[in-house]
């Protein structure tokens, strides 16, 4: 018999479209894929370069648990420099993808029966995350433009609550919180006695200017909350990596700041169970921080242009509702307006695009928010002009 935290687990919505996805083209049908949470882009020459570097000079061995010190040294010097956290390298972890890191922070911080405030729309594998430890994730509703307040969370607290979840820039909704919210949310951690855990895997990947077209919609970049005070700084883990503003979700490369004991309970918990990162794809992550710059540069450019090309085509199309991005790339789209007796859910909706039209989208229900659907402009721009067509010539029939 299966442990009942196995058979209770929901496997990953997004990850079994792609497999999906997969499965028709490999039968030779034509699909674009606008489902995939990665961006198309190749990892930089000169990281793929550390590697084989790593690889030729032997660097293939275990490592320290936590991460080699130069790589924990480098990303201590990129957070005070990019983020404004002030942490030192023995406050940081590098582990096997921000994943398992978030995995191991609800391991060391929940017990059974605590609650894990979790605003939704979000990427459910959280929830999945906080079962696993033990936890209750209570869901914080938003209503569109999905943008969480202190007193959305205020409503939710019980004397079980543990754990404040945020995730900013938002998946799916690409969604910011503002500095000022954010400082709220923290001081509202230090009155009621919570932790906060803040994944900014998308932190770096923001866009700076409006829409031309709609020159009233204001874009900021991102604050780390850990950055607003020494007490919040206290209770806050924060968890980002390289998977997303480096183009590389292959390599697993994942890192956690916080508290040096918090730190050092990870670097046990990882110590017994997946151990080190692989030394190769760390020496890459190493290179990564040491330059980068221009790459990511023109990531965002490109992103930016795909971003407004889907702004500008939406507008298009009736029947959807929907709010620019401003960072990730990720459109979140609501077809509540358009859902009906042969579509009843946007699952099945959705469905029924990729039977018609070949374009594979994520339904809200992976992000428990039903009525909605997840694009992802990580695909090239080809495909992104293709599945916006097939979406509106879906809509149209």
């Amino acid at each position: 018999m299966l442990a009942d935290r196995i058979k209770n687990l929901e496997p990953s919505p997004t990850i079994a479209l792609d497999a999906r996805v997969r499965e028709l083209m490999r039968q030779g049908k034509i699909i674009i894929n606008l489902g995939v949470g990665e961006p198309n882009f190749s990892t930089p020459k000169y990281i793929c370069d550390a590697a084989i570097d790593a690889i030729n000079s032997g660097f293939t061995h275990y490592t320290p648990a936590g991460g080699i010190p130069e790589l924990r040294a480098v990303i201590a010097k990129y957070s005070r420099e990019k983020l404004n956290l002030n942490y030192s390298a023995d406050e940081i972890i590098v582990g096997a993808g921000s994943k398992s890191l978030l995995y191991n922070i609800f391991q060391i911080l929940c017990n059974p029966g605590d609650e894990v405030l979790t605003p939704t729309p979000t990427w459910g594998t959280y929830f999945e995350l906080i079962k696993l430890s033990g936890a209750t994730p209570v869901e914080v509703s938003l209503a569109p433009p999905f943008k969480l307040t202190a007193d959305d969370l205020r409503k939710k607290i019980t004397p079980k609550t543990k754990v404040i979840l945020l995730n900013f820039p938002s998946n799916p909704t690409g969604a910011i919180i503002k500095k000022t919210e954010l400082k709220k949310i923290g001081d509202l951690a230090i009155e009621k006695n919570l932790y906060i855990i803040s994944d900014e895997i998308y932190g770096q990947m923001t866009y700076a200017n409006p829409h031309p077209t709609l020159s009233t919609v204001v874009e900021r970049g991102c604050v780390s909350i850990a950055s607003l005070g020494d007490e919040i700084k206290k209770r806050t883990i924060t968890v980002n990596g390289f998977s997303k503003s480096f183009a590389m979700t292959g390599w697993r490369v994942g890192w956690g700041g916080g508290p040096r004991e918090i730190i050092d309970a990870l670097i046990a918990l990882q110590g017994q169970t997946t151990f080190a990162n692989s030394s190769i794809s760390q020496r890459a992550a190493l290179a990564a921080l040491n330059g980068g710059k221009i790459e990511l540069q023109e990531m965002m450019a490109e992103l930016r242009a795909r971003r407004d090309f889907i702004t500008t085509e939406l507008t298009k199309i009736d029947g959807l509702e929907w709010a620019i991005p401003e960072g990730a790339f990720y459109f979140f789209v609501s077809v509540k307006k358009l859902l009906s007796k042969k579509y009843p859910t946007s699952a099945a909706w959705c469905e029924g695009m990729l039977g018609k039209e070949g374009v594979a989208v994520v339904p809200g229900e992976a992000f428990h928010a039903p009525g909605y659907f997840r694009l992802s402009y990580g695909a090239a721009m080809e495909e992104v002009k293709k599945g916006v067509r097939g979406i509106a010539n879906f809509i149209q029939s």
